[in-house]
């Protein structure tokens, strides 16, 4: 049997039980046979981005997440949209990214979660290509509404957004092998 890719899946909200969470915790469990999830939790702990800390030694937490993504064969963002953009503190766990090639050709699926979405998914969009993640032909979803298709319990309920969720993630399943 071959070994499962590991996957860092990253929410964008510091929500403890966030949909964005719920929908990348349902990846999880679809696809807990060919991938090996880990949920990144640490965006409240990051210091904000500044240049003069990006430089050994790293502050522990910055080194923690660069490790993680380095060693991940792939990467899953799933965020909110605040105030018509991405939420600052996955902008900035990106930005800690910047002054690395770590991201540079690494396979990644991209979700935008929330009320609307629309602005946060060209933003997340613009900011990952910018840092060079490879993306599939169907690489970024965009889920509208997420809180009428997914119950508190995180349990997807809406076919059509379960169904766009396995062909995001099949479509990501390519790229890693």
């Amino acid at each position: 049997m071959p070994e499962k890719k590991r996957i860092l899946a990253v929410p964008g909200s510091t929500r403890s039980r966030s949909v964005n969470l719920h929908i990348l915790q349902a990846i999880a469990s679809l696809y807990e046979g060919k991938l090996a999830v880990e949920i990144y939790d640490g965006l409240d702990q990051l210091p904000h981005f500044n240049p003069d800390l990006d430089k050994d030694p790293l502050p522990p937490a910055v080194a923690s997440l660069r490790k993680k993504m380095e060693l991940a064969d792939g990467i899953v963002i799933c965020t909110p949209e605040y105030v018509f953009s991405l939420p600052g503190s996955l902008k900035n766990a990106i930005e800690w990214m910047v002054s690395t090639t770590i991201l540079t050709g690494k396979p990644a699926a991209l979700i935008t979660a929330s009320s609307s979405g629309q602005k946060a998914h060209e933003s997340l969009d613009l900011v990952m290509r910018t840092v060079g993640v490879k993306l599939g032909e169907k690489g970024s979803l965009l889920i509208q509404g997420p809180k009428t298709k997914i119950t508190e319990e995180g349990v997807i309920t809406d076919e059509t957004t379960l169904a766009s969720l396995k062909e995001l993630v099949d479509d990501f399943l390519t790229l890693l092998n």
